[in-house]
C-alpha cells in the first residue's frame, strides 16, 4: 500500500503523476512489486494498483524539470507549494529522499 494525498486521485487515475518523493528510512517497495495505492487506511479507500518502475535516492534539490512534470505539477513553485502544505516546511534541497516511478495496472 502507497498512500497518496485526495488531491492527487485524479493525476495518478490519469497517467500525469508517475513519480512521487518520500521521507522513508529505508525502501517500502520493490521495483516491480505491485501495491493498492490509497487515500487512507481503510479498505474502500483504493483508488488504483501501481506497479513500481524505478526506485533511488536523490538530493531533493536534484528534481529536474522533467520529474516535477512526473510528480504532477508544472514548475517547481507548484511542487514546493504541495510539500510545503504536506510536510509543514520548505523543501529542503539537501534533504535525502526516495523517488519511487510506478504505472497504474488496472
Amino acid at each position: 500500500m502507497i498512500l497518496f494525498r485526495p488531491e492527487n486521485v485524479p493525476l495518478v487515475l490519469s497517467g500525469r503523476k508517475t513519480q512521487t518523493r518520500r521521507r522513508w528510512k529505508r525502501p517500502r517497495v520493490k521495483v516491480g512489486s505491485v501495491h493498492q495505492a490509497k487515500t487512507g487506511f481503510k479498505k474502500d479507500e483504493v483508488f488504483a494498483r501501481i506497479r513500481i518502475t524505478g526506485l533511488r535516492q536523490e538530493r531533493l534539490g536534484d528534481i529536474s524539470p522533467e520529474d516535477v512534470y512526473r510528480e504532477g505539477y508544472d514548475t517547481w513553485d507548484e511542487f514546493a507549494a504541495v510539500w510545503r502544505r504536506i510536510h509543514g516546511s520548505a523543501p529542503d534541497p539537501d534533504e535525502i529522499v526516495w523517488v519511487v516511478d510506478f504505472v497504474r495496472v488496472d
